[in-house]
């Protein structure tokens, strides 16, 4: 598989979003319960409308587009936002839809949105596919930890951080 790799604009806000949704569904089914998911779809017109001026960014917006068009991955970083932050630059972000597994394109959004730079990022705990592709590619616990909001069920994370190079 072939994929394009661009910063998103504001007019791939629907698009993004519904990846998205999907991708948390892939992930996350095995943690999260069915009615969260239903939230997720019926929430969609109104998280499209937030991410919209979200995608008019200079800092990295990621997109990937297979050969149809179609949006199958993202990644977005910026500056970090916790208080004690390990360094500047956090990402966000990184999702890919199942199908593209294995291809190559986690890292080449990876390389995309953060280069070689230092980094962090939080991971749930429970995702041992995340957290070895992050380890892959430098990464690191540094032993901080937190609980999603409620409405996430307050699953588990870990931050995650890497020096540059």
């Amino acid at each position: 598989m072939e994929y394009r790799i661009r910063q998103a604009t504001a007019e791939d806000a629907d698009a993004v979003v519904r990846m998205h949704t999907q991708a948390h569904e892939e992930c996350y089914g095995h943690l999260l319960p069915p009615d969260f998911f239903e939230s997720r779809r019926a929430s969609i017109p109104e998280r499209v409308e937030k991410r919209r001026p979200y995608l008019e960014s200079t800092e990295p917006r990621i997109i990937a587009l297979d050969e149809n068009h179609e949006i199958v991955g993202f990644a977005d970083a910026g500056a970090g936002r916790d208080e004690d932050r390990p360094q500047e630059l956090e990402l966000y972000a990184i999702y890919t839809l199942s199908r593209s597994y294995g291809t190559g394109l986690g890292a080449a959004l990876l390389t995309a949105a953060l280069a070689d730079s230092a980094a962090y990022l939080w991971v749930l705990a429970d995702n041992p596919r995340a957290r070895a592709f992050y380890e892959k590619h430098g990464f690191h616990a540094d032993g901080r930890r937190a609980l999603l909001p409620a409405d996430w069920h307050e699953l588990p994370e870990i931050r995650m951080v890497r020096a540059a190079g």
